[in-house]
């Protein structure tokens, strides 16, 4: 169906094809097939590109934080890691699904492939 939006139905973690089956069989592994539409997943590879977007956002956002924090009251730095640490790990496991389902959707929108030696 060409009316899927992907970056939605990357949001809801569902088939890039028809927007309606899961799009995973477990937390991060891919599908086959998706249940609703039959849709083959199994070529669905997205790569280190959830992982890279994922540090590059999440060290932002907790540098950020620790750095406002060490300048406005000096905690000890038990305080950081009780706080900083379990915020990166709850951040990083909250958007990794959503994110490789995005890109994954994407993927599948924009038809891409990965380079052969036909396509030097």
């Amino acid at each position: 169906m060409a009316g899927v939006n992907p970056i939605l139905a990357g949001l809801a973690c569902r088939c890039p094809n028809c927007g309606e089956g899961p799009l995973f069989d477990g937390y991060l592994k891919v599908a086959a097939r998706c249940e609703a539409c039959g849709f083959d997943l199994r070529a669905a590879d997205s790569g280190d590109g959830p992982a890279v977007f994922i540090i590059l956002i999440v060290g932002m956002i907790v540098c950020f934080g620790a750095l406002v924090t060490e300048v406005a009251i000096h905690p000890p730095i038990w305080v950081h890691l009780v706080i900083w640490l379990p915020l990166t790990a709850i951040l990083v496991l909250l958007l990794m699904r959503p994110f490789k389902a995005v890109l994954i959707a994407l993927q599948f929108h924009h038809k891409a492939s990965e380079a052969g030696h036909g396509d030097l």
